[in-house]
């Protein structure tokens, strides 16, 4: 066996259909595209979403919500939560190890009225309070 000789399995391939050449083909006159209409011109192509003249799904359907790409940061009461008040230093770990958080919180923010006095043992950037 060599380059020369390979054949595709038999069965495996068919003839390209020839439209449009006789009525003896079968696909001749019309060339399969039936009788007058949009559809048998040339040139014709339906636009993505067209459905007939149909007000289309994507204009039926309400516009609903909006999905902000901004991280917004995980807030915690530190009123409520004292132990992270308890911290010597407060970053993100220490926080997830006193106040259970989940895996996907990347950003804390800490409210409250503790939460000024708490400002200057903070020493993560991930962490923030909402006193100035």
């Amino acid at each position: 066996m060599g380059l020369h000789n390979l054949q595709p399995a038999p069965g495996s391939t068919r003839n390209r259909k020839r439209v449009g050449r006789g009525q003896g083909s079968g696909n001749g006159k019309t060339a399969g595209r039936g009788n007058k209409g949009q559809k048998s011109r040339s040139g014709y192509s339906e636009k993505r979403g067209f459905e007939g003249g149909q007000m289309p799904l994507y204009r039926r359907v309400p516009k609903i919500g909006f999905t902000s790409r901004v991280i917004k940061p995980y807030s915690i009461n530190v009123d409520k939560v004292k132990a992270i008040a308890g911290l010597d230093e407060i970053t993100l770990e220490s926080i997830k190890s006193v106040h259970k958080l989940q895996r996907t919180v990347t950003k804390v923010k800490l409210i409250g009225t503790g939460a000024k006095e708490l400002a200057s043992k903070i020493k993560d950037e991930a962490v923030t309070t909402s006193g100035k």
